[in-house]
């Protein structure tokens, strides 16, 4: 796949679909840090995926699954559109509902579900993945081990995520195309400690970074 030319625009047509956990429950292999501390990580690698989102010329808005009602407060003052995780026990089938719900809100912008816990991630890479989509059929991005994914898009008809362990070979069974290219920030999530001074490397988003000083993690 290739991107369209350096400096040619498009109109936002996608909305980024996020389900975040409960910070209380998330990011648990990030081990030698207490209930709190990766309770505030993993705020702060939401709020830096989203806000990343909010910016990239190519999404028109940014809906989140969250059953955190405080949470979902501070992701609506950022500008997301924050819903009820429809399906705790099953990210795919929570996706496909939170996607049914961006159709309701928005009809002419197309689903991309992406990873909660990209803290490095640039608006550009995320254009630049999307830019280079074939319309029309699924997609996806796989993470920086080539085993996960961080994105999946695809037509509302035909939306069908398939997250969880081993998800690249997953999509590709199930007919989604791979994004190809760099894409650093956009592939890498953090899981562990190791992931999380890869992120840093690339450089951290405006909540993480000093949360990741404060917590001498860097």
């Amino acid at each position: 796949m290739s991107a369209q030319p350096p400096g040619t625009a498009s109109p936002a047509r996608f909305v980024a679909v996020v389900p975040v956990k409960p910070p209380a429950f998330g990011k648990s292999r990030l081990g030698g840090l207490g209930d709190d501390q990766r309770r505030r990580l993993a705020a702060a690698f939401a709020l830096d995926t989203a806000a990343a989102c909010l910016v990239a010329r190519s999404v028109g808005a940014v809906l989140v699954a969250t059953d955190d009602a405080g949470f979902a407060a501070r992701l609506t003052a950022l500008g997301c559109v924050a819903v009820p995780d429809g399906d705790t026990n099953d990210l795919n089938s929570a996706l496909r509902q939170a996607a049914s719900e961006a159709r309701r809100r928005w009809p002419d912008l197309e689903p991309v579900a992406l990873c909660a816990d990209l803290p490095a991630l640039r608006p550009e890479d995320l254009d630049e993945a999307l830019d280079a989509l074939v319309p029309g059929g699924p997609s996806f991005v796989a993470d920086a081990d080539g085993v996960g994914t961080t994105l999946y898009t695809a037509p509302h008809g035909e939306f069908d995520p398939r997250f969880g362990g081993g998800s690249r070979e997953a999509h590709l069974a199930a007919g989604a195309l791979e994004v190809r290219g760099a894409l650093p920030t956009l592939r890498r999530d953090v899981d562990d400690l190791d992931d999380l001074r890869a992120a840093a490397a690339l450089g951290l988003g405006a909540r993480t970074a000093p949360l990741v000083q404060e917590l001498g993690l860097a």
